[in-house]
C-alpha cells in the first residue's frame, strides 16, 4: 500500500485528496440514505456504527475485470459471472484471514458506485465488487452488530432451504440437516 501511494503521488493523484474525496462521497451517500427513514427506524440508523470508511487504517476498493481470460477461459464460458464470484471469495478470504490476525473488516454499501468510479478513475467495463475498510479492533462481538443493535435479524438456515426445486420447502428435512451440520449436534450424536 506504501508502495502504491508513492506510484499514485508520482502520477500526479494524491492519495490523500482521493481519499477525501470517498470519504465525502460516503457522507453524503450516508446523509440520502438516513433520510429514507423516518421515526425510530432513523434513530435507530442514526446510531449504527457505520462510518469505518472514516476511521480505518486502510480502504479496499475491490474490482474484478470480466474481460481478462485467466483460466483460459474455464467455466467463464458457461457461466462468465464465476469472475465475479471468484472475486467475493478472494474478500471472504481476506477477511477471515485479517480475522484471525485481529484485523476487523467492514463491507461499506452505502456508496454510490458511479461516483466511486469517477473518483478512483475506474474504466467503465471493471466491475466494482466492493469497498472495504480494514483495520485493527479492540474486539469482536458474538453476533453481528446490526443483530445486536436490532437493524435485522437473522433468518433461520432451515428457512431458506430448499429441496428438488426452488420454492419447495420441507421443515422436517431442513431440521435435520442443519442439525447434521451443526457441530454441537454432532458432538451429542458420537
Amino acid at each position: 500500500m506504501i508502495q502504491e501511494r508513492h506510484r499514485a503521488q508520482q502520477r500526479g493523484k494524491d492519495p490523500t485528496t482521493i481519499g477525501c474525496a470517498v470519504r465525502q462521497q460516503f457522507e453524503d451517500t450516508n446523509t440520502r440514505a438516513a433520510a429514507a427513514y423516518v421515526g425510530d427506524r432513523r434513530e435507530l440508523y442514526d446510531r449504527l456504527k457505520l462510518e469505518a470508511i472514516v476511521d480505518s487504517a486502510v480502504n479496499l476498493c475491490v474490482t474484478c475485470d470480466p474481460t481478462v481470460a485467466r483460466g483460459h477461459g474455464l467455466g467463464r464460458q458457461t457461466m462468465p459471472e464465476t469472475a465475479m464470484y471468484s472475486a467475493v471469495c478472494a474478500i471472504q478470504n481476506c477477511w477471515l484471514a485479517a480475522r484471525a490476525e485481529g484485523v476487523g473488516v467492514g463491507w461499506v454499501s452505502i456508496v454510490d458506485a458511479d461516483a466511486l468510479r469517477r473518483i478512483l478513475a475506474i474504466p467503465d467495463h471493471i466491475v466494482i465488487v466492493g469497498y472495504l475498510c480494514l483495520g485493527y479492533v479492540s474486539g469482536f462481538d458474538a453476533e453481528p452488530e446490526l443483530a445486536v443493535k436490532g437493524w435485522e435479524h437473522r433468518v433461520p438456515l432451515a428457512d431458506v432451504m430448499h429441496f428438488d426445486r426452488y420454492g419447495t420447502v420441507d421443515p422436517l428435512r431442513a431440521q435435520g440437516l442443519t442439525q447434521t451440520c451443526d457441530p454441537a449436534t454432532r458432538k451429542g450424536s458420537r
